[in-house]
């Protein structure tokens, strides 16, 4: 995993240093896979709109580190704080649906959602004792919680 990050945070400074960016890198593990953010004053073009090229980056990374390793990397990119508010929004968005899954009884569906999005949710049902399977296909595939 150290590794995978090492090769990750060299590729990213590279990259940095081609756009003419400022950016401090930190690594990490997280369970079973390295974690990179990239934090730094104005980084906002490597999250784009809606996270698109934060997604693009962590491709584009995790490719960088395959042609080195030759192994598939699970490495996770982070870009000044996005993914770690996006997880908080999204398991306060579960915790809410599971609450109405319980007090419900019934199943609940989320609107579409990228698959780290989808991980996040699933987790937190897991966490919550219930279970969630997602449906449908890219890139319109949504979660639905279902009851105990």
């Amino acid at each position: 995993m150290e590794n995978e990050g090492e090769i990750a945070a060299d590729y990213l400074e590279e990259l940095l240093d081609i756009a003419d960016l400022d950016g401090d890198l930190d690594m990490d593990v997280e369970g079973d896979r390295a974690a990179v953010s990239i934090v730094g004053a104005d980084l906002a073009q490597l999250v784009g709109g809606k996270g698109e090229v934060l997604d693009a980056l962590q491709e584009l990374t995790r490719l960088a580190v395959y042609r080195e390793t030759g192994e598939r990397s699970r490495l996770m990119l982070d870009v000044s704080g996005y993914r770690a508010e996006q997880r908080e929004r999204l398991v306060r968005l579960a915790t809410e649906k599971i609450g109405e899954v319980q007090s419900s009884g019934e199943s609940v569906s989320l609107d579409p959602m990228t698959s780290f999005e989808r991980k996040v949710v699933h987790d937190a049902v897991a966490a919550a004792g219930l279970t969630s399977e997602s449906e449908g296909a890219e890139p319109r595939r949504y979660v639905v919680i279902l009851p105990a």
